[in-house]
């Protein structure tokens, strides 16, 4: 009976301001004195407790029919129980509000209502109108309470917790006067609802076996049992002590009574407390009540005496006792979980030390296998709130239906009710009419004209009370609607909350599952090939690492945002490494990228995305140069790369001119059709769509490429052009969108002569990418001039395809938003940034042969976007155009005079060799004198 030592601190809850306290410790609330047309403000005294008799429809067969129940409401868990009759000891049933809707037909017999959950449907019946819109009202403030009030983390001070109750009040204050804009408040039936209503007879029924509910017969056996031995009990204490009045069988209520009112409350000022109550008797109390835990029923009040006064200020002090118990404990549990975490950080303390002092690889595995139980406990938490994710989603799945639900059917009522009233206007003018003028009629018995007039009359009288019924249900499923719409909104709020939480516990999993593998790769590399105990367990644990199944972490569907084998572009996402060694590195990448794209989703995309969507038609502008800078989300990108390409070649484009082009050749083959079906097979290996047998990307490719060896015959093809196609596909999945993207690269954003035979301006970039790198990052060109690295060898290609071969598919699609935006000027900076971001990596390398294989793959190694994309747009400013252009022109004099040069030797060794003849040396048969032998 856990839940009935908490009850009193949830019946201390905010009370709507129509429902007034009576019966309770509390004295009155007092209204303001703000008065809306047709509601009735001074309203009757209202207890705490909502509870009272409802007949409820059921049964089956020959007993089916209205059964007599008395229903009360918990609080803490927002159920309504009901049992048959108040002073039963347990409940036969609940019903859920939580997720329940409202409804009342103002055709159905007076006072009849519905409770809708997504399980059943109850029929539920009131003695008037006025109880049945009462309890409406009720039902729905509980509901909207309960899904109002915050959520209580064991880790939270109670301080903080009492901090939401004004806002909470707030909140419900702010419902309640919505609420009236639909429907006033009613007045509090005296009597037949609170806890009054339990003193009340039970309302009788035909047939006493009509009332008992055979569906839980166990329980009315129970509860039979229980009320008769309690007549015992208080046959067997009549001659207690005088004033004490005898204990009766709804004593379990008890510990449901609300807790006083504030000291400042009107009639409960500190004068009318107790000075003083007996430590023995408050002990009494708490033992007796110690011993009621084992009834299975808190719900019922305390008995129904008739002198309480004095009663009520001892539950008061009792429940104070609660009250501080309960924060005493909560405050013990606070302490506990503080020292609960101070010993996790010093275990982490003992457990870093233990690591960094340990002497032998034994040891330190345990510290491992102790960091694998660590993560294995990790992902039981993000699976335990993805299944509390998934139950909210299908919550408000529910109630989104049951809100559609509903519009539905008020626009039904609302037509009914249009239509009813053009009926009454009509009645109401051809009634005007007999009056004014009425008809001839041939003359009658005298009692005829009265006795039409009367039937009028009362017809009049009968649409009169329909058209009140239907104005007060439309009123009441109006409020209803908006309730549902609102709590439906909190829910939502709320889903997006966990789903943020889930993200960030997600983030923090994949961190530590790649700390863990770079872990393991130390390991390895510090055993090297030992063959010992030791590295047998750690190869195993490796090969357990790289076992990785996209499909099984998207059959389970625990994860939010599993890691997929390929990326939103076909991509794969554990890179392809050729070596053996690297495949771990591969792993620990993969999860580093998901990592920052989880971490990255609430706080950079989710912005970016609402800016975009605003954005509206596209223009230059400086706002769309740093959105272009920041990225493009997936959904805007292929409209914004058609409006970019159009920029650039619309001076270019002809209608029908790429078909034309796909015609030519048709006609007659290209010179370079050889080499493009060799380059169709080597184009993106690790993409899906280029490797897949039935994918019709390769062939779409081939067309692009093919025209445009027709489009330029000065280039014709180049290695290199199917990779600069084959991402204008993946994103703009067009051909000929394709085809003018891959136009604009090469002659208009490019510079003239990029893909010729010489590669004449390819070679001056690297010039002058060299120039750039000892001016902005001289510490590490002096490392790599010191073991006389080249840096072309790596960088040329990143120039020529735009780094479609080295950077990960989330960072190289950001490049080439700004690359299209902007030109050149963006390879640049990244290529800068490149070297920016991994400077110190390679400043740790002390061998030229060591640093040209971590040249080879450790672009992509890079993982965090947004710390790429600051390095080159920001840490990398100052970087004018025009400095640009004049290093440009001065390698370009340089390297023109250098191959003028080259062709001057060229030149003379030929004619050197030309002047000299051919000559036959001594002792060598020439081809002519073996010929004439043969």
């Amino acid at each position: 009976m856990e839940g009935a030592h908490e009850n009193p601190a949830e019946s201390s809850s905010s009370v709507p301001r129509f429902e007034e306290p009576a019966g309770s410790a509390g004295a009155p609330e007092v209204l303001p004195p703000e008065e809306s047309e047709g509601c009735a403000r001074s309203l009757d005294a209202a207890p705490k407790k909502l509870c009272g008799y409802l007949s409820k429809f059921g049964g089956k067969g020959p007993i089916r029919g209205w059964k007599s129940r008395w229903f009360f409401y918990d609080e803490k868990k927002c159920h309504l129980y009901y049992s048959r009759t108040a002073q039963d000891a347990n409940p036969l049933d609940s019903i859920d509000l939580s997720s329940a809707v409202f409804d009342c037909k103002a055709d159905a017999e007076e006072g009849t209502f519905e409770i809708k959950t997504p399980s059943r449907i109850i029929t539920l019946k009131a003695s008037t109108k006025q109880v049945m819109v009462y309890w409406l009202q009720q039902l729905q403030m509980k509901r909207w309470e309960f899904h109002s009030s915050p959520p209580a983390p064991p880790a939270v001070p109670d301080a903080a917790l009492a901090a939401n109750g004004p806002t909470l009040r707030l909140e419900l204050e702010q419902e309640e006067a919505e609420l009236e804009d639909f429907l006033c408040p009613v007045r509090t039936p005296p009597g037949l609802v609170g806890v009054a209503a339990a003193l009340q007879p039970v309302p009788a029924m035909p047939l006493a076996l009509q009332n008992i509910s055979l569906k839980h017969l166990g329980t009315e056996i129970q509860n039979t049992m229980y009320n008769i031995r309690g007549n015992r009990q208080a046959q067997g204490t009549g001659h207690g002590p005088p004033g004490e009045d005898p204990p009766l069988s709804v004593e379990p209520w008890r510990t449901e009574q609300p807790l006083p009112s504030d000291p400042g409350t009107p009639g409960k000022d500190p004068a009318d407390s107790p000075k003083s109550t007996p430590k023995s008797s408050l002990t009494a109390n708490l033992i007796q009540k110690a011993k009621r835990q084992n009834s299975t029923f808190p719900f019922f009040a305390e008995g129904f005496t008739r002198t309480r006064t004095a009663q009520e200020k001892v539950l008061a002090l009792e429940q104070q006792v609660l009250m501080l118990t309960k924060e005493l404990k909560s405050q013990k549990e606070l302490v506990r979980i503080l020292h609960k975490a101070l010993e996790a950080a010093q275990q982490e303390k003992r457990a870093s030390s233990a690591y960094l002092a340990a002497a032998e690889d034994k040891d330190r595995l345990e510290l491992v296998r102790h960091k694998v139980r660590q993560i294995a406990e990790l992902g039981r938490r993000v699976e335990a709130l993805e299944q509390e994710r998934e139950s909210l989603l299908q919550t408000a799945g529910l109630r989104e239906q049951q809100v559609q639900e509903l519009r539905r059917h008020v626009q039904l009522l609302m037509d009914k009710n249009q239509a009813k009233q053009q009926v009454i206007c009509k009645l109401s003018e051809k009634v005007t009419q007999d009056f004014t003028h009425p008809p001839i009629q041939p003359p009658g018995p005298p009692g005829a004209a009265n006795r039409d007039f009367l039937s009028q009359q009362e017809k009049m009288e009968h649409l009169k009370d329909d058209m009140e019924a239907y104005r007060t249900q439309n009123r009441f499923l109006n409020s209803e609607i908006h309730q549902v719409t609102k709590i439906w909104r909190r829910v939502a709020e709320k889903e997006r909350a966990l789903l943020m939480k889930c993200a960030y516990l997600q983030a923090k999993n994949c961190q530590v599952e790649s700390k863990y593998l770079a872990g393991l790769r130390r390991l390895q590399e510090a055993l090297g090939g030992e063959a010992t105990e030791c590295s047998e367990l750690l190869k195993q644990l490796i090969q357990e690492a790289l076992q990785w199944e996209a499909g099984e972490a998207s059959a389970d569907g625990v994860e939010l945002s599993p890691i997929s084998e390929y990326d939103e572009y076909g991509f794969l996402t554990v890179p392809n490494y050729e070596m053996e060694d690297l495949k771990l590195l591969a792993k620990i990448q993969a999860l580093e990228v998901h990592s920052h794209h989880l971490l990255a989703h609430e706080a950079v995309e989710r912005p970016l995305r609402e800016r975009w969507a605003a954005l509206g038609d596209l223009a230059p502008s400086v706002e769309l140069k740093q959105l272009l800078r920041a990225g493009v989300p997936r959904e805007h990108r292929p409209r914004v790369w058609r409006w970019l390409i159009h920029l650039r070649v619309q001076h270019l484009r002809s209608p029908g001119r790429y078909q034309e082009l796909l015609n030519r050749g048709q006609v007659r083959e290209h010179p370079a059709t050889r080499q493009i079906e060799l380059d169709l097979n080597r184009t993106f290996p690790n993409n899906k769509h280029f490797t897949c047998p039935t994918s019709s990307f390769p062939d779409k490719l081939r067309r692009v490429l093919l025209a445009f060896s027709w489009q330029n015959p000065t280039i014709g093809y180049c290695q290199g052009l199917n990779r600069l196609a084959a991402i204008a596909l993946l994103v703009l999945e067009e051909e000929e969108s394709a085809f003018w993207c891959l136009v604009a690269i090469v002659e208009t954003i490019m510079p003239a002569d990029y893909y010729s035979k010489t590669l004449m301006s390819s070679q001056v970039d690297q010039r002058v990418l060299q120039d750039l790198l000892l001016e902005k990052l001289p510490r590490l060109m002096a490392h790599l001039g010191q073991h006389h690295v080249d840096l072309s060898f790596i960088t040329f290609n990143w120039f020529l395809v735009v780094f479609a071969d080295s950077l990960i598919s989330n960072i190289l699609l950001r490049v080439w938003d700004a690359f299209l935006y902007e030109g050149t000027k963006v390879v640049f900076r990244y290529a800068l940034a490149i070297f920016k971001y991994n400077e110190e990596a390679i400043l740790r390398l002390q061998d030229g042969l060591e640093i040209y294989q971590y040249l080879r793959f450790f672009t992509k190694t890079i993982c965090n976007s947004q710390k790429l994309m600051n390095i080159a747009f920001n840490d990398m400013n100052p970087f004018p155009m025009k400095q640009l252009q004049q290093l440009r022109m001065a390698h370009r004099e340089r390297l023109q005079a250098e191959l003028h040069e080259l062709e001057q030797l060229k030149a003379e060794y030929l004619e050197t060799r030309n002047s000299q003849g051919p000559a036959v040396p001594e002792g060598c048969t020439s081809e002519d004198e073996g010929e004439g032998d043969a």
